[in-house]
């Protein structure tokens, strides 16, 4: 378990946080590139680490995200004209581009040069794999994005989903990295009891954890007969992204679980094939129009009480949903961890908080993240496969999940 201290150092991330200037470091996938379809197409509303803002693709197709209160009196940008390469406010036509800058006071005299001293806060923005991505930290430290491999492959080859998650960042993160869950959470349910899926069965799963460069490696080792062992390695990559282990079809899964503030997150998926174009997808939940899961809390997440007792170890259809049942669930939206009794099993979450707290408490002597600045590191897959005894996790890691140069082509 955290005290209470720590426990509020590394979940909270609003303005002036700890955890926040942190996350503040990285590049984060905020928004799906869909959602700002065309040049001059309505804005949308961001809020993220705790701060509300507004995001546009201007004239020429370029993203500009900014604070989204107009300067002159408090209006809100949101409501705002995309056009001519800026927002124009409609309180009194004050007008903005994507770099905050003040490029037209129409209520103003055409004499006066009072815009050149009024600016709301811009943040970079990139268009990379089909994601809308933004940096909120100290401009002379702005790193590359993530050589993620899904940002790489042809657009054909990828497909990422977007859903709201009513809970701390931290709790999605947690589900992530913690392999022992599949063996109960998704599991079937038949004659005979309730039975994991596939190589899952073995429920008592032995891990290991390294630290690497872009975060930690987390294996949890399974017994599959008298000669191998199932593997699972999930890669935790900084500040709060994940690769499920394996390869389902062909393809691998993405997961970052981005905070909108201290109660909230975007939970991003992104499906992809480095190899191949992906067969027709859809989004891995039903969401509505703002991203909000059609299963949630206000409906029990439409738990079926009699599919629990015959087919379904949780009655709720939809292995993510599944996840988000809980998660969001957990003594409220930000767990009290100060109440946790963790196990063996809870190896991968224990080192995953440790590491965090690490990262904040260096931030806060100074000392800056090497992530952000090593950007090729995140060319990973993950894994999960039989391998023989004898075989070490180390060694199936370094074979299989870490991508070489060429697999980037023409990319450094």
């Amino acid at each position: 378990m955290l005290n209470a201290e720590d426990n509020k150092l590394i979940t909270q991330v609003g303005p002036g946080t700890p955890m926040g200037e942190l996350f503040r470091r990285y590049w984060l996938p905020a928004m799906l590139a869909t959602e700002l379809p065309a040049p001059d197409c309505p804005p949308v509303k961001l809020r993220l680490l705790g701060e509300d803002m507004v995001a546009f693709r201007a004239t020429s197709g370029r993203v500009g995200v900014i604070e989204t209160w107009c300067p002159h009196r408090n209006a809100n940008l949101f409501w705002g004209r995309n056009e001519e390469e800026g927002l124009r406010c409609v309180y009194h036509g004050w007008k903005f581009d994507a770099e905050g800058r003040c490029v037209d006071m129409p209520n103003e005299p055409p004499t006066s040069r009072f815009n050149t001293k009024v600016s709301v806060a811009a943040y970079p923005a990139q268009e990379r794999g089909g994601v809308i991505w933004v940096y909120m930290g100290p401009t002379e430290m702005t790193p590359r994005v993530p050589d993620l491999e899904w940002t790489l492959v042809p657009e054909s080859h990828r497909y990422a989903s977007k859903r709201i998650q009513m809970c701390n960042w931290l709790q999605n993160l947690e589900g992530e990295v913690d392999s022992s869950h599949v063996s109960f959470l998704h599991s079937n349910v038949g004659p005979d009891g309730f039975g994991a899926i596939g190589n899952n069965r073995d429920r008592h799963p032995v891990f290991a954890v390294a630290e690497t460069d872009f975060g930690l490696a987390i294996s949890a080792r399974r017994d599959a007969g008298p000669d191998e062992y199932y593997w699972r390695i999930t890669p935790y990559m900084m500040p709060a992204y994940t690769i499920i282990p394996g390869r389902l079809g062909g393809s691998y899964a993405f997961t970052g679980a981005v905070p909108i503030d201290d109660t909230s997150m975007i939970g991003l998926t992104v499906i992809w094939r480095p190899e191949a174009p992906l067969p027709g997808m859809r989004p891995f939940v039903p969401v509505d129009d703002k991203f909000h899961t059609l299963q949630n809390k206000s409906n029990d997440y439409l738990i079926d009480r009699q599919k629990q007792k015959t087919e379904s170890f949780t009655g709720i259809d939809n292995i993510r949903m599944q996840d988000v049942a809980v998660q969001e669930d957990q003594r409220g939206p930000l767990s009290e961890r100060t109440k946790e009794h963790l196990g063996t099993s809870d190896l991968g979450v224990i080192a995953t908080r440790r590491r965090l707290l690490k990262q904040v408490r260096n931030l806060q002597k100074g000392i800056e993240p090497t992530e952000p600045h090593n950007p090729s590191a995140y060319r990973l897959h993950s894994l999960a496969e039989n391998a023989a005894r004898s075989v070490a996790w180390e060694q199936l890691m370094r074979d299989q999940m870490i991508l070489t140069e060429a697999s980037f082509p023409g990319r450094t």
